[in-house]
C-alpha cells in the first residue's frame, strides 16, 4: 500500500510539472498571436464591418446608460414603446440620418488605420508622419463618436416621458424609478 501511494505522488508530482511547464509556455505567448494576418493590424473585421456599417459600437453609451435612447434601439421597441405614426418617421429618419454620417467617419478612420498600419509595414514611418495619422484618427473617431451621442441626443425629445421610462425597463436599465431631469415642460406623461 505504502508503494503504491508512492507511485500515485510521483505520478501527481510529474503531472503538475508538466503542466506547469504547459503554462509557462502559454504565458510567453503574446495575446496579439494571430492579429498579424489581418489587413489593418489594429482593426479586427468585426471593427470594421462595424465602421463600414455605421454600427454603435459602444460609442454613445454616456448618452444611453444617462438616459438618452438610441433611436435604434427605440425602432426594435416600437411596438412595445406604441409609436405613434410621427415618432416612428422621426426615428427612422434621425436613424438613416446618423448611419450616412458615421459610415463616411467609418471609412475615413478606417483609410487612416491603412495608412497607419502601411507606414509601419512598409518602414516609411517617423515621429511626424506618427504624430499626424494619430491626430487624424483622433479627430476622425472623435467625429464619429459625437455622431451617434449627438443622434441620442436628438432622439430623446421625440419620446415621451413615459416611453422614455419604458425604453430604461425594457433595455434594463432602470430599478423602478421616473427620472424626471430629462422632462421638458410640455411633457405630461
Amino acid at each position: 500500500m505504502r508503494t503504491f501511494f508512492i507511485v500515485l505522488l510521483l505520478c501527481t508530482a510529474v503531472v503538475a510539472h508538466a503542466q506547469e511547464g504547459h503554462n509557462h509556455e502559454q504565458d510567453t505567448t503574446s495575446p496579439y498571436a494571430g492579429m498579424e494576418t489581418r489587413v489593418i493590424k489594429s482593426l479586427s473585421s468585426s471593427d470594421i464591418d462595424g465602421l463600414l456599417s455605421g454600427a454603435g459600437m459602444g460609442y454613445a453609451m454616456a448618452a444611453e446608460l444617462n438616459r438618452f435612447p438610441g433611436p435604434k434601439h427605440v425602432l426594435e421597441l416600437a411596438d412595445e414603446l406604441e409609436l405613434t405614426e410621427e415618432q416612428r418617421e422621426q426615428t427612422e429618419a434621425l436613424f438613416a440620418a446618423m448611419q450616412e454620417e458615421a459610415i463616411a467617419f467609418g471609412k475615413q478612420l478606417i483609410d487612416l488605420e491603412a495608412q497607419l498600419d502601411e507606414a509601419f509595414a512598409s518602414g516609411d514611418i517617423d515621429d511626424e508622419l506618427i504624430h499626424a495619422l494619430t491626430a487624424e484618427i483622433g479627430a476622425t473617431e472623435g467625429m464619429l463618436r459625437a455622431t451617434h451621442l449627438k443622434t441620442h441626443l436628438r432622439m430623446t425629445p421625440i419620446l415621451s416621458m413615459h416611453q422614455r421610462h419604458m425604453y430604461q425597463q425594457l433595455r434594463g436599465y432602470e430599478n423602478g424609478e421616473m427620472d424626471h431631469s430629462q422632462m421638458d415642460h410640455g411633457d405630461h406623461d
